[in-house]
């Protein structure tokens, strides 16, 4: 059963936030220890090209930096509407995790027979992602902590052991805590137990890794247009032109990074749906603080709860607060006016304060919010249109860090019609079930957001959630 508070925030959490600058900490210039570089030049006329690549967050520079590598002779173009990093890629905790599949559960009631296909390429994914960090000379505060999952429920106290037993068959090295054990890595009252898998996962910050990737690409010779929205791809008999407000790009082929945002494409609208998710970071914690909460190990953790928390440390020890509500606003609207909430904010820092109350009045410097991609599978899928010359790869629901990489890779090889292992997996040949037209979509998206949280208070899975198991319909954070 869930430990959190079913009372109304009092007074006290909403001041520990009220302050708080309304932004990502990792794109903060003045607080989060990243430059930002000059923006790119905005696209004014006409370009031509042999490849356009719409989205500057990760998925768009992975797959810039990817082309270049396979023939630098290639003339490559980045659309990117506000300016890269700006969207999830430099909003989200920067869990840096190998699993492309959100996980071995999901992935092996998915996608089973591929299972070992799958881990064995995110985890080579993963690795070639560290070598990149090295081989480009990006510092993105890079730590090999693996990832604590701590029970919240003493009643889900032997889960840990059984999906140890999991993630041993394939090949991960994991520790199973009990409540005193876990306690001496998190010390916090809400901590009954938990698994530590040591393998594949990392921690970095998101917003360096972004402008690291930016500045590798523009060194490869990509040509970065920043502030330059598409707003429609245009067929042509030889090729697709990219119509911009101030001119167009003619390219022979266009890969799609866009995510959470439009989708250029209509099909993309049937599989996503934008769904925001809230953050709270906290100011520096003195040594006192720090030293009161354990925490040696620096972990990546997040909860075993269907309403998740991701929590973690940054390099200057401050803690990241995030997740639990996951919000789907009719229609699925992406903008600026929804990047805060004061009613999430407010509840997830009531929650934080009952998971450390030793660290009652610590404030908060930062609160900021964004657009997840989510898909009803919880991972990157794919697809091609207008012939085959525009691909793209969407819905990695809140996994993406290092997902993103190899979803680059995979939407560039089916651009180039590449025959690889990964091409010709059913992970990238089927999509994801859809979402349902609003209003039912809105709807029944509601009702499983209150029936998650109903398991989560009562421990038991009831009827409308195992039907959507059986159907392949998922909705998550």
């Amino acid at each position: 059963m869930t430990p959190w508070p079913r009372t109304e925030p009092t007074a006290a959490h909403r001041a520990a936030y009220a302050d708080a600058r309304p932004r990502s900490f990792w794109l903060d210039e003045d607080l989060g220890g990243v430059t930002r570089p000059d923006p790119a030049p905005a696209l004014v006329g006409e370009a031509t090209t042999d490849l356009c690549i719409v989205g500057g967050g990760f998925t768009g520079l992975w797959a810039a930096l990817h082309a270049k590598r396979d023939d630098p002779a290639r003339d490559v173009v980045l659309l990117e509407g506000e300016t890269c990093g700006f969207g999830g890629s430099g909003r989200n905790g920067g869990f840096c995790v190998a699993s492309l599949t959100h996980g071995l559960h999901n992935g092996a009631a998915r996608f089973a027979d591929e299972l070992a296909t799958l881990e064995r390429l995110g985890l080579q994914n993963h690795a070639d992602l560290c070598a990149d960090l090295e081989h480009h000379g990006i510092d993105c505060e890079l730590e090999h902590t693996g990832e604590l999952d701590v029970v919240l429920d003493p009643d889900r106290a032997d889960w840990p052991a059984e999906d140890a037993e999991l993630l041993r068959a394939h090949g991960h090295d994991v520790v199973v805590l009990d409540r005193d054990a876990a306690r001496e890595h998190l010390n916090s009252p809400v901590v009954h137990g938990a698994l530590w898998d040591r393998t594949g996962a990392s921690l970095v910050h998101p917003g360096k890794l972004a402008l690291g990737l930016r500045a590798a690409v523009l060194a490869a010779g990509v040509r970065v247009h920043e502030h330059t929205a598409v707003a429609e791809l245009r067929e042509t008999p030889d090729g697709i032109d990219a119509v911009c407000p101030q001119g167009r790009v003619h390219a022979r082929g266009v890969v799609l990074g866009t995510n959470a945002f439009r989708p250029l494409v209509r099909e993309i609208r049937r599989y996503v749906v934008p769904v925001y998710d809230y953050v709270l970071m906290t100011e520096p914690l003195t040594p006192e603080q720090r030293a009161s909460i354990g925490w040696a190990g620096r972990q990546g953790m997040g909860d075993d709860q269907n309403q998740f928390h991701y929590f973690r440390l940054t390099a200057d020890d401050r803690i990241l607060w995030g997740g639990y509500d996951a919000v789907y606003r009719f229609g699925g609207p992406v903008g600026p006016e929804w990047d805060e909430s004061d009613e999430v904010f407010a509840r997830l820092s009531q929650q934080f304060f009952t998971a450390f109350p030793q660290l009652d009045g610590v404030r908060f410097s930062h609160r900021w919010g964004g657009a997840i991609d989510t898909c009803s599978r919880f991972s990157v899928f794919f697809g091609q249109t207008h012939g085959g010359r525009v691909t793209y790869a969407a819905g990695y629901t809140g996994l993406g860090v290092a997902a993103t990489r190899f979803g680059a890779r995979v939407a560039l090889d089916l651009l180039d019609g590449r025959d690889t292992e990964a091409t010709r997996l059913r992970y990238v040949r089927e999509k994801p079930t859809p979402f349902p037209p609003e209003p039912l979509r809105a709807v029944g998206i509601a009702i499983t957001r209150n029936r998650l949280a109903a398991e989560d208070r009562t421990g038991k899975r009831g009827r409308w959630l195992r039907t959507l198991d059986r159907l392949g319909l998922g909705f998550d954070s």
